[in-house]
């Protein structure tokens, strides 16, 4: 078993130095030399996928490729193109279903649509819990995953703390929930909420209860992965820092307040050393 830590390219934006922001080659490059073993793509600007996919390749790293179909067609030439860049490098689809049923019911025909088109592709699938997509609400999303039983997820944590405001200290009936999702998630996306915020500066000292909250729940997420994983399993965590205007919290001087290329690293190191602990176990 191995866990392999990508860096989202969305979560690359806006970061540089001098004011000058890096250039896809340079972002590639602090990917590679800060020792992440890929990158997550955005695969709905096709040229852009095929740029960055092609320089990742050339620097021995791999990618996941992340959409955002609204029908179930719309999967089709995200895959087609996944073949053409080289499928043996994609270590899987990550989905964010952008349609919002009424009824888990309704939900159903989609993610079974999704599901058959990746298999039949030989490709590995998993649908990420987020906001403003099918999987925003918790509760809505254990009733999907109960009417699938072979849905896997991406868990993305911070949205289900963030929109169903788990006061602190979090109780027992919350993480119970939590632990349902972790139970089914494939592949992960790290990001540090709290019930005010999606995403907070969690290398700042006031903040590390809401870090020590998340690892814990990273943990037991990889335990149960490794509990039911075959031996040769891998297992993908992307650090997935937003940029302003999306996640990033800026100070007064419209300046990010923390150094989100620094955490993303420092996130990186820690659910290592996590991995390894378990190893150790």
């Amino acid at each position: 078993m191995q866990l392999r830590v990508f860096q989202s390219m969305w979560g690359m934006e806006q970061l540089g130095e001098g004011g000058t922001e890096w250039t896809l080659e340079e972002k590639c490059d602090r990917i590679l030399e800060a020792g992440f073993e890929g990158a997550e793509v955005e695969f709905d600007d096709p040229e852009l996928a095929r740029r960055t996919t092609r320089l990742l390749a050339e620097r021995g790293l791999d990618w996941t490729a992340e959409c955002f179909p609204a029908t179930v067609d719309e999967l089709a030439p995200t895959i087609d193109l996944i073949r053409k860049l080289g499928e043996e490098r994609c270590s899987h689809i990550n989905l964010q279903p952008n349609v919002k049923p009424l009824t888990a019911a309704e939900c159903v025909p989609y993610i079974d649509g999704w599901q058959e088109l990746a298999d039949a592709a030989g490709m590995d699938i998993c649908f990420e819990t987020h906001r403003d997509r099918m999987t925003t609400d918790l509760m809505f999303t254990l009733e999907i995953i109960d009417a699938v039983p072979t849905m896997k997820l991406t868990a993305d944590l911070s949205h289900f703390l963030v929109g169903r405001e788990f006061r602190w200290p979090v109780d027992e009936e919350n993480h119970a929930l939590i632990r349902r999702i972790l139970e089914r998630s494939g592949a992960f996306h790290g990001r540090v909420a709290t019930r005010e915020q999606v995403q907070v500066q969690f290398s700042f000292p006031h903040q590390r209860h809401w870090l020590d909250l998340f690892m814990g729940w990273w943990e037991e997420g990889f335990k149960l992965w490794r509990a039911q994983a075959p031996p040769d399993g891998r297992l993908v965590f992307t650090p997935e820092l937003g940029p302003p205007e999306w996640y990033a919290m800026t100070g007064p001087d419209g300046r990010e307040m923390s150094d989100r290329w620094e955490e993303s690293v420092l996130l990186k190191d820690l659910v290592r050393q996590t991995w390894q602990r378990l190893e150790g176990t």
